[in-house]
């Protein structure tokens, strides 16, 4: 079955393939640039450092019905063991093994976590992607310094409201009117953070709801950072894009379209609501980002604790 004529249209106005070469594998990362990361230093004023990562937990954001994706499950592997000198008298350490999915909590979406039509991002074959060493290509130890001017697009607050109805579809108009309320412009090799408000729900304790119906982006939303020259995108909900989709015969277009399409690196669960009470006193939006995923071979995601400075 192909795919719809809308979602063709839009992949052939936003694909990358080529544009930084046949061998890339950073897609939309290489946007940033020295120059670009000078930049987002100089927004650096107080130096306030606000944590956007979940905490890694078995309690945590997954319910079991992405199969796979499991709540970190953590054991202790060794307790006060004295492993050198004389027993009583050494240093000792206690050590810890986590399991977990590399997408459970916050993370970023290697450019391998989605294909389409037998592809990768630059045409790579969704074939390299194997059992026995994952992502042979993108995966997300490519991914290797994740630092740039972050911007907080609050699409909430922009609409006068505390967190999006489940099924509010966040659109070009709304990100233009969260960065009216930014009173910044993004620019080529931003990090751009779009907050819903969705997170606040898991927070409250209600995960269901968290999962379902969640607000997201539109499929209307990959030209705009495409026009933008964005580096990449997270937000504050499980799914990313709106959940149910907008279009039954269409499930994760925003995916494919990022990721695949133009090679953007995506985040979910993202915690943005300290940041948005931050950006609100401080009345800037506009911020140092650090970012940079875990490095694990051949993943097609990783968990990320990112930190805002401000």
């Amino acid at each position: 079955m192909s795919l719809p004529a809308e979602f063709q249209a839009i992949a052939k106005r936003v694909n990358n393939w080529g544009r930084w070469g046949a061998a890339d594998e950073i897609g939309t990362l290489n946007l940033i640039t020295d120059q670009v990361v000078r930049e987002a230093a100089a927004t650096v004023r107080t130096g306030r450092r606000v944590p956007l990562a979940l905490p890694l937990q078995q309690d945590g954001v997954q319910t079991g019905a992405i199969p796979g994706r499991l709540n970190p499950v953590h054991a202790m592997v060794q307790i006060n063991q004295e492993l050198f000198g004389p027993p009583g008298d050494a240093v000792a350490t206690s050590d810890d093994l986590v399991t977990l999915g590399l997408q459970a909590a916050t993370h970023w979406d290697a450019l391998a976590h989605a294909s389409h039509s037998g592809k990768l991002y630059n045409g790579r074959p969704a074939s390299s992607i194997t059992a026995h060493s994952g992502a042979e290509f993108v995966g997300i130890d490519k991914a290797r310094h994740v630092v740039s001017r972050g911007v907080l697009l609050d699409v909430a607050r922009a609409r006068g409201v505390d967190r999006l109805g489940g099924g509010h579809a966040v659109t070009p108009e709304d990100l233009e009117a969260a960065e009216e309320l930014a009173g910044t412009r993004v620019r080529a090799g931003d990090i751009v953070l779009v907050r819903t408000g969705q997170i606040q729900t898991y927070l409250a304790g209600d995960k269901q709801a968290y999962m379902y119906p969640s607000p997201g982006l539109s499929i209307r939303t990959p030209e705009w950072f495409h026009a933008r020259d964005v580096a990449a995108v997270a937000n504050d909900t499980l799914t990313f894009e709106i959940f149910p989709p907008e279009s039954e015969d269409l499930w994760l277009p925003v995916h494919a379209l990022d990721l695949v399409e133009m090679g953007m690196p995506q985040g979910q669960n993202w915690n943005l609501e300290e940041l948005s009470t931050a950006c609100g006193q401080e009345e800037r939006y506009a911020f140092l980002l650090s970012a940079t995923p875990e490095p694990f071979t051949g993943a097609t995601g990783s968990p990320v604790a990112p930190v805002a400075i401000l």
